[in-house]
């Protein structure tokens, strides 16, 4: 019998928002790890609040918010504001019920300058390898290092001339030359440089974003974004580096190994390598620029290069999952502190997606 097309609106709902959710849908999964992460950082959280006053948003839940920015594509905070008015997946993730009221889009721009003062995408980024790491997920000795471009909000129009151009020798090119990008800025983003990657490609308003990754199970280790220039993939590769395996002295017996690509093929990077006691397995050119080609004889014959020329690829999911259809493939902030934290953040979502499917967790019974 056909039924009839009826509506009666119902005062009550029988049915829990805890029990709306699949037990198998993967956001449980994640929504276990991020608790666990999120509860490292409670003292960073006090300290970045003050003791009086009104009770904020929860930075927590301002934190499950951004993850769920990124991990569903949405476009900025205003759309997030409204998924979470009726999207009852979106409300269990982030920690609200369902008759509680939504905030306004202008909270994550208050609290924002908050949490990047406080650096807590960085914090994140570290309390998720802490699972990671006490799992045995993680290598200490195999590393990978690359960077990719990250379109900036402001448009090629929006740049001029500077007032005050880079004196010649201190741009941002090879050996200091002063380039385009370093004699006009945005009015809109001052931050965002002209750059492109390859020759061929066209210039666009953007910065860089740089990532270390661990050979072993491609989980990201350190990321940072930057400037564009022609360099800093390079300087930043030996930032992130540092940070991860410490001074030479300090290591014991690790050998420690870094595969990247042509890109990394310059004789101060590969020396500054060789003085930190780090093998470099760095792609070389088979044509074309072969004076770049710096590796020697004993660095192009050890067996490990091939093992990381091979791992090196895992690396290129990162930027393409980041990238693909989410905020990282132009970024709606502007300035390179608001454009570094979420960046951070980014990779801290992606690093979660892949310990979902590497850790074992057992959703919590209804």
């Amino acid at each position: 019998m056909r039924g009839e097309d009826t509506r009666q609106s119902g005062m009550f709902s029988y049915v829990t928002l805890e029990q709306r959710i699949p037990l198998d849908h993967p956001l449980r999964q994640i929504r276990v790890l991020v608790d666990r992460a999120l509860e490292r950082l409670d003292g960073e959280f006090a300290r970045l609040y003050s003791t009086t006053g009104r009770p904020s948003i929860a930075p927590e839940r301002l934190l499950r918010s951004s993850i769920l920015m990124v991990l569903y594509s949405i476009r900025g905070e205003r759309q997030l504001m409204e998924q979470l008015d009726y999207n009852l997946l979106f409300r269990w993730f982030v920690g609200l019920e369902m008759d509680d009221p939504i905030w306004d889009a202008t909270v994550f721009t208050k609290n924002r300058e908050r949490l990047i003062g406080g650096a807590v995408s960085q914090r994140l980024l570290e309390s998720v390898l802490v699972e990671a790491r006490e799992a045995q997920l993680l290598s200490d000795e195999h590393f990978t290092v690359d960077g990719t471009l990250i379109q900036a909000w402001a448009a090629a129009r929006s740049f001029t001339d500077k007032s005050d151009p880079p004196a010649p020798g201190a741009g941002s090119g090879h050996k200091g030359e002063v380039l385009l990008r370093d004699r006009v800025e945005s009015k809109t983003d001052p931050d965002a440089r002209l750059y492109k990657k390859a020759t061929a490609d066209k210039a666009v308003p953007s910065y860089q974003g740089h990532a270390l990754m661990e050979n072993r199970n491609g989980l990201v280790v350190a990321a940072a974004a930057s400037l564009s220039a022609t360099i800093a993939e390079r300087e930043m590769a030996l930032a992130l580096l540092d940070q991860v395996i410490g001074a030479p002295a300090e290591r014991g017996d690790r050998k420690v190994t870094l595969g990247a690509d042509t890109q990394y093929q310059d004789e101060g990077f590969l020396d500054k390598l060789r003085q930190r006691d780090v093998a470099p397995h760095i792609s070389e050119y088979s044509r074309g620029n072969l004076a770049k080609n710096g590796l020697t004889a004993a660095e192009r014959a050890d067996d490990r290069r091939t093992i990381s020329q091979r791992r090196r690829k895992l690396i290129e999911r990162v930027f393409g999952w980041a990238k693909l259809d989410r905020p990282m493939r132009q970024i709606k902030l502007r300035g390179l502190p608001r454009v570094d934290w979420f960046y951070r953040l980014t990779i801290a979502t992606y690093n979660l997606v892949r310990l979902r499917r590497l850790i074992p967790i057992q959703a919590p019974a209804l």
